[in-house]
C-alpha cells in the first residue's frame, strides 16, 4: 500500500500525528474499505485522484 503516493503522503500524516506503525495502517485500511463502499454504491471504478482528492486539497490548503 505504501507504494502508492497518496496512500503514503496519508501514512505519513499519520504517522506525524504520533499514530504507531499498525495503526496507522488500520487507519489506512479503514479508509480503503470506505472507498470501496463508495465505488460499489456508485458502480465506479477506483480513482486514486478521486478517492482521495480531499485529502490533497485538505494538505494543499
Amino acid at each position: 500500500t505504501l507504494h502508492d503516493p497518496h496512500i503514503k503522503t496519508y501514512y505519513n500524516q499519520l504517522r506525524g500525528r504520533g499514530l504507531g506503525h499498525h495503526a496507522a495502517l488500520r487507519q489506512i485500511a479503514n479508509r480503503l474499505v470506505g472507498i470501496l463502499h463508495g465505488c460499489l454504491k456508485t458502480h465506479t471504478p477506483y480513482n486514486p485522484h478521486t478517492a482521495w482528492a480531499h485529502r490533497t486539497q485538505t494538505t494543499a490548503a
